[in-house]
């Protein structure tokens, strides 16, 4: 499930594309805003991680459970993945505030401007991410990735455990499994193959990722926004599983049911699902994230007919609550 590419335009400007793979074509997914200066805790009852947010956000929400993708007021932005290798360890070995999977991200998103203080906020391994499986019976094992502003990324996955973090402004596609070491070691592969000649067709994620790092690599960098919005746009189209191809015992290997755009610069988060016929977006500078502002919400079910901004449909909504076991 899902794909992640970071493309850098001619401009020195940086657009974040994702796929979102999932195999339950129902999954109910709406846009939300949240305002810098919310009071918020894990959702995990006692020993909960407890924050109060820095930065305002918008960020789609899956089943109303988990913050699944989003872009802050600062132009960190952040994606959610499926990794079914994820293991977020023992809670009562681990001894550190308690966060539910569904909340991991925006925890990320309501604290850090840039990923360079995320990776310091995290270096320390200072949360216990608690899963559970999501409403179709699929476990949340998952990873992040975060990008900003001045291209620079980071993966985020636990593994054994513990969390790894893989910072580099060259890491700039992310898929699902295998682990992203051995991601970069297969894709180094196919980099020796040469793209032009040969490369792997098949759905999985190992192929996806090779074939979005080879159409990344070939795309001109268009100094033009709207090239460059049509180029990120292309190349998440490009790696899209058809709707209805999904592999029951793979979770990771599900149809495309949307994609996000995020223009870091111009603080624009585009939502573009295949079931609707149009793009739509919203601009964050026209969207209340302010202390003391409301939360809101709008529901993309029903918005079959509408394009382009609909910074001006959210509507004033009770913060949903995060996922639990």
């Amino acid at each position: 499930m899902c794909t992640r590419v970071l493309y850098g335009t001619g401009a020195n400007t940086f657009l974040t594309g994702r796929n979102m793979d999932w195999s339950d074509v129902h999954m109910q997914t709406d846009l939300w805003a949240f305002p810098r200066g919310m009071a918020r805790d894990g959702g995990t009852g006692d020993g909960t991680a407890r924050w109060t947010s820095s930065y305002g956000s918008v960020v789609v929400a899956i089943y109303n459970l988990a913050t699944s993708d989003g872009l802050n007021e600062a132009g960190l932005a952040g994606n959610l993945l499926y990794l079914v290798e994820s293991d977020f360890g023992d809670p009562a070995t681990r001894d550190k505030p308690t966060i539910s999977v569904g909340a991991w991200l925006q925890y990320m998103l309501d604290s850090y401007a840039t990923v360079a203080e995320a990776v310091a906020g995290m270096q320390d391994d200072p949360l216990t991410v608690i899963s559970a499986d999501a409403p179709n019976g699929k476990p949340a094992t998952v990873h992040i990735a975060l990008s900003d502003a001045s291209g620079d990324s980071a993966i985020f996955e636990f593994i054994d455990g513990a969390l790894t973090i893989h910072h580099s402004a060259e890491y700039r596609v992310m898929t699902n499994s295998p682990v992203y070491e051995q991601q970069l070691a297969i894709n180094a592969y196919w980099d020796l193959i040469g793209g032009q000649h040969f490369l792997p067709g098949t759905i999985s994620a190992a192929d996806r990722f090779a074939r979005a790092s080879y159409n990344l690599k070939s795309t001109p960098q268009f100094k033009d926004q709207r090239a460059a919005l049509a180029a990120i746009f292309s190349q998440m189209r490009a790696v899209s599983t058809p709707l209805g191809l999904n592999d029951p015992e793979k979770p990771n290997i599900a149809s495309t049911l949307w994609r996000t755009v995020i223009d870091h610069d111009a603080r624009r988060y585009f939502f573009d699902s295949v079931i609707n016929p149009s793009v739509v977006w919203v601009d964050l500078d026209k969207i209340d994230l302010a202390e003391g502002a409301a939360p809101a919400r709008l529901a993309f079910q029903g918005l079959e007919d509408a394009g382009g901004n609909i910074s001006d449909r959210l509507v004033p909504t009770e913060p949903f609550e995060f996922l639990v076991p």
